[in-house]
């Protein structure tokens, strides 16, 4: 699908899934393009659109290019948080000296956003760079609130281990297998926003390092992307923070099992020294043979009771006393 966004000659939005791309359209965006909406692209801007091949590399040289004057850059978006299964999915960019060209085989939300945004304020699409950087922020800003998102579940998964009321802390195993996997998966959606966070600061970098950005007309262009530069570091930065916060807390987890386990292992121990000496004297005295010299004795049942009792109360007050149960 071919969609062109630019602002009119009364300030108003020129949008038209297109034949023709108008003159004024400074963002033209690609989604699963077929090949006839390719080649018109490509007439229009008399340069080559990047395949879904090419935006597959993941090598710099192969993602970030410069080429007869057009500027070639892919950036892994995070995609499908929503639907529980995050991912990143590259959209690539074509910056030309008017136009924007975008080819993307999925819709991430904050590329619906801002052609959301883009339909109120046509602003925001009035040339090419402007396009480029307010989409990106719209990026960037996206993978803030998921690190917000993932900030709060963290809070909520470690107010669940470190509870207050160690009873609370005892987990069962159907809640463990929960836990495990709601820490596993913010895992996984850590490492999504990460790598997505990288991807776009090579790009920023990029970008920055041109010669277009360099010209005198574009110090507020060069500002832009030196304050985008700075807010995906730090988003990487806090990713990572995050992502040592998981690790604790997956470490904190497998403790509370070794606790359980011991625990459980712990009373089968005592349970098991407590109860030997009583089975002993049991089976001592439960010998079937023919010359048994207490066969005979009149209080034997009861002094045999009274030995397998103290043989058990012995050891039990012994691990009480030195507070092993």
């Amino acid at each position: 699908m071919l969609r062109t966004y630019g602002p009119s000659c009364d300030g108003s939005l020129i949008e038209a899934t297109a034949e023709k791309i108008p003159d004024t359209a400074a963002w033209v965006d690609l989604e699963e393009p077929t090949a006839e909406e390719e080649a018109l692209v490509e007439r229009c801007i008399r340069m080559d659109v990047p395949t879904e091949s090419e935006m597959a590399e993941i090598e710099p040289s192969s993602r970030l290019y410069e080429r007869d004057g057009a500027l070639y850059m892919t950036v892994s978006v995070l995609y499908g948080v929503q639907d529980g299964e995050p991912t990143t999915t590259p959209i690539s960019f074509v910056l030309t000296d008017n136009r924007l060209v975008t080819v993307r085989y999925a819709t991430p939300k904050p590329v619906h956003a801002f052609a959301e945004h883009a339909r109120r304020d046509p602003g925001l699409v009035k040339d090419a760079p402007t396009a480029l950087v307010r989409m990106l922020d719209a990026i960037i800003d996206r993978l803030a609130d998921e690190l917000e998102n993932v900030s709060r579940d963290i809070e909520e998964t470690s107010a669940r281990i470190f509870h207050k009321n160690v009873d609370e802390r005892r987990i069962p195993a159907a809640r463990l297998t929960a836990l495990l996997t709601r820490i596993g998966r913010t895992q996984t959606l850590l490492t999504k926003i990460r790598y997505s966070a990288v991807s776009t600061i090579r790009m920023l970098s990029f970008l920055s390092a041109t010669n277009r950005v360099h010209e005198a007309a574009q110090t507020e262009l060069r500002h832009h992307l030196t304050s985008l530069g700075a807010d995906a570091i730090s988003l990487s930065e806090h990713a990572s923070f995050l992502s040592d916060n998981v690790t604790f807390l997956l470490d904190a987890s497998l403790g509370l099992i070794s606790i359980e386990q011991n625990a459980a292992m712990k009373l089968f121990s005592w349970a098991a020294v407590v109860f030997l000496p009583p089975t002993l004297i049991a089976g001592i005295y439960g010998m079937n043979f023919h010359y048994f010299p207490e066969l005979n004795w009149h209080y034997g049942y009861a002094i045999s009771l009274g030995l397998m009792f103290a043989s058990a109360i012995g050891p039990y007050l012994y691990f009480k006393k030195r507070g092993w149960i």
